[in-house]
This record gives C-alpha cells, sequence and structure tokens, in this order.
C-alpha cells in the first residue's frame, strides 16, 4: 500500500474556491537563498511529539475535492526552533503556533521526496512545554485507494453515486492531513466533518452532535478517541444505511453498506457481535470503545481495514447473501472480520514501534483467525484451511529474495512490501508453532500478559518475548482468571516448556529470534538406524548457489510419532546435527506432527520409502494434515535435488483414495502446477498425459460428489474444488452435468436457482462460448450479489474466447462495468489462462505506470500482478523477456521491489526444474497408463 513516486507540494494562500480544480502536479515557491530543510531523516524527530489533533474536514463531492484545519497539541522534549511532520499532495496555508505568550504565523518548508514539511519559529520552543500548531489545508480525493479517495456504485436504476472514504495504513494520512504520521506517535483525535443533509458522516468514535451551517450544510462532531496512531483514524461521507446490535458487554455493533445491498448484511453482523464478545473475554480486556462498526466499501483495494471503531472492508469481505453465497463465501467473511477485530487490541490497544515488526500485527491478527473461529463457529472447521497459510509462506520463504520477519524497512514503498505472506502467514505459522511448543495454556497467559503491559503503547519483538517467558512466575500473572491459576497450580513451570528438553531454563526470545531475525525456515534430514534417528538441519532454498544456505541456525521444536505409539514425543533441535534414540524400533517415523511447527523434512535412506508404504497401505494411520505436510514436503524436495520426481509421483499415488479437503488440494497444489508449465512451453502430448494422470487419480473422488448444497462447510468447498477442476479439464460426467445447468440457467433467464457450491463450475462451461459469455456479463452487470458477481468474473476469465479476455482486461482498467479494484484478479487469471497469457504479459507491461499509480508501489497488489503474471513462465527466452521489461524501470517507477527479484527466481527455479524434470516425468507417465493406476494400490 504504498505512493506514486513523489511529487512537489503546492503551499497556496488560501484553500481553493468551491469547484476548483487543484493542480494534478504539485509545486512549491522555492527561494534560492533560503537555508536548507533543518530535518534530513525520513523519520522524523523524536525533539516533539502530539497529544492531540482537533480536525475538521469538509469533503465536497461533487467537485471531488476537500478543505480543512487542524490543530495539533504538542510536548516539546528538547529544545528546536522546527516542528516537522509529515504532509503529501496537500496544499498548505495559514500555519499558526499558539503559545502563551500569543500566537504568530510559522515559516514553513517541504521535503518533498521524504514528505514533510518543517514549520520553523523565530523563537526557541522550549523543552518541557506544550505548544498548539494548526494549518489549513486542501487537497483533492486521491486518484489511488489510499489517503481520503472518492469510491462509487451504480444503482438498479443506473445511477451512479458518489461516497469518499479513507485508508490511511501504511503511510497515507499524510494525504489526509498534515500529521505525525508514524506509529509510535499515538495521540487523541477529535473529528468534525461537515456534509450535505444527503450524506451520513460516521468515523472512529460515535457522534455526538450536528450543527447546522449556513448554506444548509451540515457539521458532525465525533466524541475523542482513545490514543492511537494516525493510521488507524477513519471517515466516511456517504448514503449508507446501516444495522445494529449490541454485545453482551456493551458494544454497539453496526454494519454499513450501500441501501440496495443491505439486506445482505446479517451474517456479518452477527459475526462481528459474537467475536467481539470471544475476543473481549479471551483478552480479558474490555473492547475500550463504545461502538465497533464495520462499512463495505464499493472501491478498496485491500481485503479488509481494521480503523480503531470503524472497520472498513470490500464487499465481497462482508456481505453474504444466504441463498446465493457459498460456504467458502461464510468461510472467507468470517476469517476477515475475524481478523479485523483482533486487531483492535493486536495492532490497535499495542501497536509495533515501526513498520520492521508489522508482524507483531499482521502475524497475530492472522493466527487469531483461526483461535476464534474454532470457538464461535466450530461449523467452519476453520482448522481445516491453515496448513494452507504455511504453505503459502513457504513458497515465498524458499528464495533467496525473502526477508525475515522482522526487517529494517525507511522508505513508504519498503514499508508498503512488509504487509506480505512472511508478515502475514509465516507471522501466524511460527506464532503456531510457539504455542504448540509453550503449551496453549502458556501462550494464553503470555499474551494476554503482554495486551496488559503494553496496552496504549509501542512494542518491539522483545517486549513479546518477554510477557511469554516464565508466565507462571511473574508478578503480572492474572490469578482471577481460574483456568489460568490452575494451569500454573499443576505444574512446577520452570519453563513454560519442561515437556521438550530437561536442562537450561527456557530463552524464549533466543528461540523465536532464530525464527523472526533470519529469513527463510529449516529442512531437516532424518535418517533413522534401529533406534538411533540422526537429525540435521539446513536452510531450504531453491537455488543453485548452496552458498546461500550457510550461516543459518535455527533452534526447532521438533515433534515426532512412530508406527509403534500415538504419542507425540518432542525435542528442541539447538544445534547443526544432533541424535535422539526411540523407546523401540519402529516400521516409520513421521516428524513435524500435523505440521504445527514451520519447517520442512526430508526422510533420507529408507525413510520415505516407508512413508510410501504407508500411505498406499494405510493413509489414515496419519492424520490429514500430516499427509497434507507429506504431500507438500517430498514434491518441494524434488526441487533442491533431494528427491527424485518419480519418488514423488510414487507417493501421490495414494491420493486416488483420500478425502481429506487438506490433503486433496495439496496435492492438486503440488500437480496442477506442472502441467501449467508446459502449457506455456508447446508441449502438448506430456501436457495432455499428466491432465490424464490427475484427472484420473481424483475420478473416483470428482464422481461421487453430488450436484447439491449438501455436507460439512469443508465437504462444500471440496466438492466446489473438484466439480471446478473436472469442469476445467474436460470430464465428461462434470461438462455434460455443468452445460445442462447452464442451459436450463440460461434459458430461465438467470432465474432458476442452482445449488451455489457447483455454479462456478456451471458458469466456467458457460463462459466457452460467446452467447453463454454474453449471457453471464448481463447477469453481471445487473447482479447486487458481490459473491455471485465474484464468480462470474472468474469463470468469465477461464474463457477460451481471446477477444472476450482482452475487453475484461480494459473494462475493469477503465472502471466501466467492472471495477479497477478487480483488475489485479482479472489479469492475473487471464495470465493463466493458455489463451491468454500472451495478451496479459502485453496488457500488463503497457499499462504497468498506470498500475502502480492506482495501486501503488510496493502494495501487495502489486506484487501479486507482478508475481501471478509470471510464475508459470519456464523458458530463457521469457525470463529475458521479463528481465528486459523490469531492467527498464527506474526506481520510481519499482526497480527496486522485492517481488520483482521474486519473479526472476520464480522463473529460474521452474527453468531448472523443467530442465531436470521432464524426461523423468514423461518416463514415469509413460509407464503408467490410467488403467494402471488402480492396480498398484
Amino acid at each position: 500500500m504504498l505512493a506514486a513516486p513523489l511529487l512537489l507540494l503546492l503551499f497556496l494562500p488560501f484553500p481553493p474556491s468551491s469547484g476548483a480544480q487543484l493542480p494534478d502536479q504539485d509545486r512549491v515557491q522555492v527561494d534560492l537563498k533560503a537555508p536548507p530543510f533543518p530535518w534530513g531523516s525520513m523519520r522524523l524527530p523524536k525533539t516533539i511529539s502530539p497529544i492531540h489533533y482537533d480536525l475538521t474536514i469538509h469533503p465536497n463531492l461533487t467537485t471531488l475535492d476537500f478543505t480543512g484545519v487542524v490543530r495539533i497539541q504538542l510536548d516539546v522534549h528538547e529544545d528546536t526552533n522546527a516542528i516537522i511532520l509529515h504532509s503529501k499532495h496537500l496544499h498548505i496555508s495559514n500555519v499558526l503556533l499558539f503559545a502563551t505568550e500569543g500566537v504568530k504565523p510559522l515559516k514553513v518548508s517541504a521535503h518533498p521526496r521524504f514528505n514533510q514539511l518543517a514549520l520553523e519559529s523565530d523563537s526557541v520552543l522550549a523543552k518541557g512545554r506544550r505548544y498548539e500548531v494548526q494549518l489549513e489545508f486542501a487537497a483533492n480525493f486521491s486518484e489511488s485507494y489510499h489517503g481520503f479517495y472518492k469510491s462509487s456504485y451504480r444503482t438498479s436504476s443506473g445511477e451512479v453515486r458518489v461516497m469518499a472514504s479513507t485508508q490511511f495504513e501504511a503511510t497515507f494520512a499524510r494525504l489526509a492531513f498534515p500529521c505525525f504520521d508514524e506509529p509510535a506517535f499515538k495521540a487523541n483525535f477529535t473529528i468534525r466533518i461537515t456534509r450535505e443533509p444527503r450524506h451520513i458522516a460516521i468515523s472512529n468514535m460515535p457522534m455526538v452532535k450536528t450543527d447546522e451551517l449556513p448554506g444548509g450544510l451540515l457539521k458532525d462532531h465525533f466524541d475523542t478517541t482513545v490514543k492511537m496512531s494516525t493510521y488507524l483514524v477513519a471517515y466516511i461521507v456517504s448514503d449508507f444505511l446501516s444495522v445494529s446490535k449490541t454485545t453482551q458487554h456493551g458494544v454497539k455493533i453496526s454494519v454499513y453498506a450501500v441501501p440496495e445491498k443491505i439486506d445482505q448484511t446479517a451474517f456479518a453482523l452477527d459475526a462481528a457481535v459474537k467475536l467481539l464478545d470471544f475476543y473481549d473475554d479471551y483478552f480479558d480486556i474490555p473492547y475500550p470503545l463504545p461502538k465497533q462498526d464495520l462499512a463495505a466499501i464499493p472501491d478498496f483495494q485491500s481485503g479488509a481495514m481494521e480503523n480503531w471503531g470503524l472497520t472498513t472492508y470490500r464487499e465481497t469481505g462482508l456481505l453474504f447473501d444466504p441463498d446465493k453465497s457459498s460456504a467458502s463465501d461464510k468461510l472467507g467473511i468470517a476469517k476477515v472480520i475475524a481478523h479485523e477485530l483482533a486487531h483492535q487490541w493486536f495492532g490497535n490497544l499495542v501497536t509495533m514501534e515501526w513498520w520492521n515488526d508489522l508482524w507483531l500485527n499482521e502475524g497475530f491478527a492472522k493466527f487469531m483467525e483461526f483461535i476464534s473461529l474454532r470457538i464461535t463457529y466450530p461449523e467452519l472447521q476453520v482448522d481445516d484451511f491453515f496448513l494452507a497459510k504455511c504453505f503459502e509462506a513457504m513458497e515465498v520463504d524458499s528464495l533467496s529474495s525473502s526477508h525475515p520477519v522482522s526487517t529494517p524497512v525507511e522508505n513508504p514503498t519498503q514499508i508498503q512490501e512488509m504487509f506480505d505472506d512472511v508478515s502475514y502467514d509465516k507471522g501466524a505459522c511460527i506464532l503456531n508453532m510457539l504455542r504448540d511448543f509453550l503449551t496453549p495454556e502458556a501462550f494464553e497467559i503470555g499474551i494476554i500478559r503482554y495486551l496488559k503491559r503494553y496496552s496504549y503503547q509501542n512494542t518491539v519483538n522483545s517486549h513479546l518475548w518477554e510477557s511469554l517467558t516464565n508466565v507462571c512466575n511473574s508478578d503480572d500473572l492474572d490469578e482471577g482468571r481460574i483456568k489460568h491459576k490452575e494451569f500454573c497450580s499443576k505444574r512446577d513451570v520452570q519453563s513454560g516448556a519442561t515437556k521438550w528438553y530437561s536442562g537450561d531454563e527456557l530463552d524464549v526470545r533466543a528461540i523465536m529470534d532464530t525464527w523472526t531475525l533470519q529469513e527463510g525456515f529449516p529442512l531437516v534430514t532424518v535418517e533413522v538406524r534401529g533406534r538411533e534417528v540422526r537429525l540435521s538441519q539446513e536452510r531450504y532454498l531453491k537455488t543453485d548457489d548452496y552458498s546461500l544456505t550457510e550461516g543459518f541456525l535455527w533452534q526447532i521444536p521438533l515433534t515426532y510419532m512412530t508406527s509403534t505409539s500415538s504419542t507425540v514425543h518432542r525435542f528442541l533441535l539447538k544445534t547443526k546435527t544432533d541424535v535422539l534414540y526411540l523407546p523401540e524400533e519402529a516400521d516409520w517415523v513421521k516428524f513435524n506432527v500435523d505440521m504445527s511447527g514451520y519447517y520442512m523434512v526430508h526422510y533420507a535412506g529408507e525413510g520415505w520409502n516407508s512413508i510410501i508404504k504407508l500411505l498406499h497401505h494405510n493413509h489414515t494411520a496419519l492424520s490429514s494434515n500430516d499427509r497434507a505436510s507429506l504431500i507438500h514436503n517430498i514434491f518441494q524436495l524434488v526441487s533442491t535435488e533431494k528427491v527424485r520426481l518419480d519418488t514423488a509421483l510414487d507417493l501421490s499415488l495414494y491420493l486416488s483414495k483420500e478425502t481429506e479437503i487438506m490433503a486433496v488440494t495439496q496435492g492438486f497444489g503440488e500437480l496442477v502446477p506442472l502441467y501449467k508449465l508446459m502449457e506455456k512451453r508447446d508441449m502438448a502430448a506430456l501436457e495432455n498425459q499428466m491432465k490424464d494422470y490427475i484427472v484420473d487419480l481424483f475420478r473416483g473422488l470428482i464422481g461421487r460428489q453430488e450436484w447439491t448444497d449438501s455436507g460439512s462447510v469443508s465437504q462444500r468447498v471440496l466438492r466446489s474444488y473438484l466439480l471446478l477442476f473436472g469442469c476445467f479439464r474436460n470430464y465428461a460426467p462434470c461438462v455434460s452435468k455443468a452445460t445442462e445447468l447452464f442451459t436450463k440457467w440460461k434459458e430461465s433467464d438467470g432465474t432458476m436457482s442452482l445449488p451455489v457450491d457447483i455454479t462456478m463450475a456451471v458458469f466456467l462451461i458457460g463462459a466457452r462460448t460467446p452467447e453463454g459469455w454474453d449471457f453471464l456479463l448481463e447477469k453481471y452487470r445487473s447482479s447486487l450479489q458481490m459473491s455471485v458477481k465474484s464468480r462470474m468474473k472468474s469463470a468469465m476469465s477461464t474463457s477460451p474466447l481471446q477477444e472476450k479476455l482482452k475487453w475484461m482486461m480494459e473494462h475493469s482498467l477503465s472502471n466501466v462495468v467492472m471495477k479497477t479494484q478487480d483488475l489485479p484478479d482479472v489479469m492475473v487469471s487471464v495470465s493463466r489462462n493458455p489463451r491468454g497469457y500472451n495478451m496479459a504479459w502485453d496488457f500488463f507491461r503497457a499499462n504497468w505506470h498506470i498500475l502502480i499509480k492506482k495501486f501503488e508501489l510496493g502494495s501487495s497488489t502489486v506484487s501479486f500482478m507482478v508475481t501471478g503474471v509470471t510464475s508459470q513462465y519456464s523458458t530463457r527466452e521469457m525470463l529475458e523477456e521479463v528481465r528486459s521489461f523490469f531492467g527498464s524501470l527506474d526506481e520510481d517507477s519499482g526497480s527496486e521491489m522485492r517481488c520483482i527479484r521474486q519473479a526472476y527466481e520464480t522463473i529460474e527455479d521452474n527453468i531448472r526444474w523443467t530442465d531436470r524434470n521432464l524426461p523423468l516425468l514423461q518416463a514415469w507417465l509413460d509407464k503408467r497408463r490410467p488403467k494402471a493406476l488402480h492396480e498398484d494400490l
């Protein structure tokens, strides 16, 4: 979520008159004799800190601009003549200093590259004193999805309505008002918003009164916030309607949406009530605000935002129609609400000191999604989906361009790049590992201690580790919580994890520093000889340069089980190599039980053969997560030549008997990319052999699927996945049924009710013909159900009709019919379409500068586009083409972004993989014809 290239600021002596168009590029009048800017760092000085902001905003939704005034109360910590704060693309005027001696104007200068203003006084601002500074400002609404920006939607009658909303994380509050825009500069905010009577305004706090102004305008006054960071400030001016309920703890929950979609808010409202009550009890810290609003924004780049008291969401992340939304829609909405409400404690109440430790916010919120939903919505079976997060993190973390969970960042692009799978998913996975290591009870005691110790403050990594150390030997142990008292009274908890090893006192910080301060993750090699188990660790890295794997050492909480006992054994591996002894010899040993640890395992010697034999003859002896982790590990080890491809494929044969979602989807996740590489290499014969193998592998499971919405959430999500794959791969029974259903649905003019979970497969088949595609587009235009529109859009992007694919990308870019917020998904989907990948690459390059202006350099959205469009290339010609394009960029247009290095590495890995393994794959498939598949099992 970072800014476009930095532009100069224009200082106007007065705000523009109503209707004035502010210039697209800011300018500043430069006095060539003026002294240099008085501050030389991108980080603000600590000489002054804000205490309170009094902020008045007047947005004009007709002229698409806004004016405002902010008065900031300041504490001075060291004598100084200058107040340094942030401002970007704001037109500043009438800057005044209020002191006990009176009011005086301040000299204003700018450092545009750092987004900084200097407000200079001709007299010293004295240490220990308080002052106030007031600035008037004006700007156009932001043209991106950051700062204070315009959003719009079309009613069912075709009317376009405009609203305005904010998105300030990470460094975009400075686009909306002058401020100290760093997370450690916490302050209170009193906000007033001027609006027309046809609109409403909402902000972080409840409205306390409304004044009538001359000209028919209204000014809403909002209560003062708690102490918080600038990136959590939020306000919306719109014509939204709302529904409300009150939690058991007395907090008013409201869900806001455009009027015609307010009937899709019931599930979100119930989920928010239930989840806020859960967190209130779990953390043993009352939610500190009187209300919590959830708003569905028609134009929104990310999934959601945790603004304190006013969380904002994509419409697809909040709106649910019981008759039209799928099981996966419900799961996704519950997860995103659980994530944002967890942030009200992790991130809002306790905030990282600086963006290098963003994972303290995002890793915890991602982790708490699963902890909270496991209790509040057990029917969602959320544990079936956690492991996928760890696999996604490992995909990025296996590249040399990865970064530590906690890594130095300074400029806005680098800060934006922290919002990635490492901060979110790896952060969640190492917390899950730590919870298993310490025990869930000790972990809960520690994080509650952390939140209570540092409420309304800022933290670094070490504060968390200290809070999780010696949890039962603490003066601030909450003895009032019965379960904590019982836990600590039952155990002589010297370390919190005595079950792992005896000896030195457990040093949580020493262990966790190995997981947060170095990039990557370990590969543990296990070699069993009788009762003796030899262990070694190294960094897992997809590279030919093995020097890059040297110098890494982790403290790894190993877990394992054997054929002789279901007991989970534990061992803390702190050295490069070690030896442990089994209680007795075993036929097989499985390490990383349920993959609770963030590491991979290689079974040397006969280890893999014994695992494969077990899966073929009794796969349910291992849990679904264990089976999924074995599938993942063995195929990833092919990339580093630890395991031969034919050995991994031999393991995959067992999948014909698999029924559990995590193992099945991981099987697809490892096998499908193999033929996707071939689709872009003109290797039709081998490609089709691989496709046929996968279809035959899952033929029985696909055939057992009913075209209904019956079953548990996991069963329903799996059904959608399997039938969609069957139709993708032209499996005759799937295509026949989907064609029949699409024809009937089309003949009914879309009024026939289709089982929700199978609609994607039906739409996909329909989108293959011009008539079917056009009908889907017609229904897309008129639908008010966001989940239905999303499935239609996805199906349409899989069409073989190239002119339709081009139309989708062009109209998404122009925000006509399809919204620009959806362009990244459309473009990446087209890039994975065998008939569209060249078109997507050309479109991506031609519109690069528009894309980075709209979606911001360094953002996860730009990263998704860069890696998504290029990730399936596997030829040296395409690598050179990709290098040529990105190599032509300068720093202002993205040349230094990490995702570009990731794209290069991924293509290089694909080239190595295909060079080494295509002959092996051909030979293995030649031996395995479909009729022979089941004979082996």
